[in-house]
């Protein structure tokens, strides 16, 4: 039976293709058709020059004698009977398949095309041989391609089907290996693979928290099983779909279950996975409710640096939920990552680094964990980090550290750390995350008179008016939120605006921006610049309230606000109060007062006080119904609020009452 199966391997591409009954499709479409359909893929599979340039030099070493005796057992397996093949591939077994110039010995006789053909025999014993070789040699990538090229995959998933533990086993263990290529992947899924794999990680509590040595025999296989259906699942996680089918066939229960598992060997690639699904909205929310994050976080103290890396880039990707950084605290999270960054064992570590600061730096966007870090003393840390050479990890830690500045006291312990210098000096990247959590964190200290100082000595604000001219929309905005506190802090403001050459174009410029951020951010930058009177004039050379006017049907709350602000800092030079209201500005301005925002009806209020000091405006003003706002906004417990408001009425009721004191005058005449 089994000479047949085998010898027949040569001839399957001139057979007409059958179809498999768990993959009825499998051969209807194109592969390259298939493979444009499963482009969600984060990685790439091509082989490059250097690889094949590798290769080559491989083969045209000194060819060791191992690489014969393997061809000659894979003869064997050709030609021979059942006992025979079962017994050559326990041989094949004896080989170090691991190493490229043994499996260029199986690849090169094409066993490959043989041991995918004994997958279809009904015989276990050989099946499972060949799988276990498979399971071995498919750790090389082109072998992967080339089992998939041989339309192996239907034949291993199906073996998933079997009753058998040991086999089901080695089938994920070599899905495992093969599903690092795209298109394996694809074919997993629509063989309805899925679900089998996700039914062999459903494993006793019990077994999970014993450890190996004291299992039984049967725990042992189905613990193995177990293992090899997480790894198996943590390849197909590199594909969205496979991640929502994954969802769909229940894996977000056993995955909560697998994190309370004693073995590491099974914990790491069920971390691994649910580190690939936390970038789904979707499992971000089960990870939550399933509660995980205590489990994540313990697995934080393991000695297992994988572990450590799978679990701090799983709390990364979540805790952009606010929920969730709130457990990361309750669950003593904070404590294991800040005890990671000051490690100085782990600065080689990337890929942990990484995970470790991306996940700090999402906690400290809640003030309660911003204290908790405080007490580590987590500040001082993330500066000793601002000499790393990585992007990414510099990006978080900047991140992180905005996010600890927004407090007075942690800017104190940036500026006592050094840690001003080392972020000015990273303003010359050209990484543009990294280049946006600079300049919000730079935005914060500039609150701080003495930080500004330092500031102004490192000549960072015009490295910081320099972004201006980034390309990304988010490093422009935040670039200009930035200049707000840098120009209001500064010792000579006005003077520090004029000596920047074109300082001033380039923020009247960015007022075409089509992004609704950057256009609130350069407004409110225009209000701060426009304190000045100097500055103001050259404002206004610059054609500045025409472009304002150009923004003011906007509803978006963020920029009326700031635009607001801008209006009323600019409406108060030379005729522009009057020209605001020839380019019919007054009344659209108005309709801010709807907004449910009170930050937007104090800017609004201050506009329209300055636009009420030209007549026709307070005529535009009453007549598009603002004084019911305004009557409203006197009651308000904002002074600034109050004050313009009730500015705003006086000018008004003072034109009311030039106008009723002109009617009697010409009544009397």
């Amino acid at each position: 039976m089994i000479a047949n199966s085998s010898g027949t391997s040569h001839n399957r591409s001139r057979k007409p293709k059958e179809q498999c009954g768990s993959c009825p499709n499998r051969f209807s479409k194109d592969r390259r058709q298939a493979a444009a359909e499963d482009s969600d893929t984060t990685e790439v599979e091509s082989s490059t020059d250097e690889e094949e340039r590798w290769k080559e030099v491989a083969r045209a070493a000194e060819i060791p004698a191992d690489y014969y005796n393997i061809q000659k057992l894979v003869k064997y397996i050709k030609a021979g009977n059942q006992t025979a093949t079962i017994v050559s591939l326990c041989c094949l077994k004896d080989y170090d398949l691991s190493t490229q110039i043994n499996q260029f010995a199986i690849s090169d006789i094409g066993g490959l095309d043989v041991l995918v053909n004994i997958l279809e025999c009904s015989d276990t014993k050989c099946c499972l041989g060949a799988l276990t070789v498979l399971s071995d040699i498919t750790l090389n990538i082109d072998i992967r391609k080339t089992i998939v090229d041989l339309d192996g995959i239907p034949l291993i998933v199906d073996i998933l089907n079997s009753s058998m533990k040991d086999l089901k086993t080695m089938a994920a263990e070599t899905l495992a290996n093969v599903c690092k290529v795209r298109l394996a992947r694809k074919y997993v899924r629509t063989c309805g693979g899925i679900p089998k794999l996700v039914d062999l990680i459903d494993i006793k509590l019990s077994i999970l928290k014993t450890p190996r040595d004291q299992l039984s025999a049967d725990d042992l296989e189905s613990l193995d099983m177990t293992r090899a259906g997480a790894r198996a699942l943590f390849s197909l996680a590199d594909s969205k779909h496979n991640m929502e089918q994954m969802r769909k066939s229940g894996i977000v229960p056993l995955m909560a279950q697998l994190l309370k598992s004693c073995h590491i060997d099974v914990v790491i690639p069920i971390m691994g996975t649910v580190r690939k699904c936390s970038s789904e909205p979707k499992f971000q929310l089960a990870i939550t409710t399933e509660g995980m994050i205590p489990d994540i976080v313990t697995h934080l103290s393991s000695e297992n640096t994988e572990l450590k890396m799978e679990g701090s880039t799983a709390i990364y990707k979540c805790a952009f939920d606010g929920s969730t950084r709130e457990l990361v605290r309750e669950a003593g999270g904070l404590e294991p990552l800040v005890t990671i960054i000051k490690d100085k064992n782990v600065r080689d570590n990337k890929p942990l680094l990484r995970g470790a600061t991306g996940a700090i730096w999402m906690c400290a966007v809640t003030d309660a964990n911003v204290k908790v870090l405080d007490q580590l003393r987590t500040v001082n840390h993330l500066v000793a980090l601002l000499n790393d050479e990585c992007d990414e990890v510099l990006t978080n830690v900047t991140g992180a550290l905005s996010e600890c500045v927004r407090f007075q006291s942690n800017r104190e312990y940036l500026r006592q750390a050094g840690g001003l210098p080392a972020m000015v000096s990273l303003l010359n990247s050209s990484h543009a995350p990294l280049l946006e959590n600079l300049a919000k964190g730079l935005k914060e200290c500039a609150e701080d008179p003495e930080s500004m100082r330092i500031l102004e000595d490192l000549d960072a604000v015009r490295l910081i008016w320099s972004l201006l001219k980034n390309p990304t929309a988010r490093v422009q905005a935040h670039a200009a939120y930035a200049i707000c506190p840098c120009v209001r802090n500064a010792n000579d403001s006005a003077e520090l605006v004029r000596s920047l050459v074109g300082a001033m174009e380039l923020v009247v410029g960015l007022l075409k921006s089509k992004d609704i951020m950057v256009l609130s951010a350069v407004c409110a930058a225009i209000a701060t610049i426009a304190q000045d009177q100097t500055n103001l004039a050259i404002l206004t050379d610059l054609k500045v309230i025409y472009k304002l006017a150009d923004l003011v049907q906007t509803t978006d709350d963020l920029l009326r606000m700031n635009l607001a602000a801008a209006v009323a800092a600019c409406a108060c030079f030379g005729n522009n109060t009057e020209e605001l209201g020839r380019l019919r500005t007054v009344t659209p301005i108005v309709t801010y007062m709807t907004s449910d925002n009170p930050l937007v009806h104090r800017s609004t209020a201050m506009a329209l006080e300055k636009l009420s000091m030209d007549p026709q405006n307070c005529i535009t003003m009453h007549q598009s119904g603002v004084v019911p706002f305004l009557l409203e906004c006197i009651g308000s417990t904002n002074k600034e609020l109050q004050l313009a408001a009730a500015g705003c009425l006086r000018n008004i009721r003072e034109l009311a009452l030039r106008a009723e004191e002109y009617l009697l005058k010409i009544d009397d005449d």
